[in-house]
């Protein structure tokens, strides 16, 4: 009879303690607060109120202000240890996209296709449309193709890239030996944008 009170007064005690002990997690729980909600676009070292470029990717959307557009399609290239993006928006009639590069700044640029040029590009300068546009960088390195881009799904390019002083952009590109392609461009900043990341 002695054993089963003591036993019981064991059991009463074990409860008690573990009723103690989960009383005091809860409270210590209490007293720290939930972080705060946070803004996903507030301006951070890496981010502004457009979200970052770098993560853009197909199936994201881009608000312009006026018009909206999606990514159909992306292109991740590499030179030596170098890399940049470029990506293809949806629009009616023509061919445009964005190039996104960190060198080491974020420098963004708006290309629009030029298929009724047929241009190659040979020489320090090049004129086109009154404008003389000087050589800035050419190369060659490789591809990786993700999306809709018209290309395979990895591959090797070539690219010259020409800017005039006024800073308007001329760029040639071909990929795995093909022809040429032109485009000019303009340079544009993360603000003139809001990017809407796709799932």
């Amino acid at each position: 009879m002695i054993e089963l009170l003591l036993l019981l007064i064991l059991i009463a005690a074990i409860v008690i303690g573990y009723l103690i002990y989960k009383q005091r997690s809860s409270a210590q729980k209490q007293d720290t607060p939930p972080p705060p909600p946070q803004d996903p676009f507030a301006a951070s070292s890496t981010t502004d109120t457009a979200g970052d470029p770098r993560n853009l990717k197909a199936g994201d959307m881009i608000d312009w202000g006026n018009e909206r557009t999606w990514i159909r399609g992306t292109l991740r290239l590499s030179e030596g240890g170098y890399v940049w993006s470029e990506h293809f928006l949806e629009v009616e009639g023509g061919k445009r996209w964005l190039s996104v590069e960190e060198d080491p700044d974020v420098e963004l640029a708006l290309w629009t296709g030029r298929p009724d040029l047929t241009m190659v590009p040979q020489g320090k300068t090049i004129e086109l449309e009154g404008v003389t546009y000087k050589l800035e960088e050419k190369g060659s390195g490789s591809y990786r193709s993700e999306g809709t881009t018209g290309l395979k799904a990895e591959g090797g390019m070539d690219y010259a890239d020409y800017e005039s002083e006024d800073g308007k952009l001329l760029a040639f590109e071909r990929f795995d030996h093909g022809s040429w392609e032109v485009s000019t461009g303009e340079k544009i900043h993360a603000g003139t944008f809001t990017i809407f990341p796709g799932s």
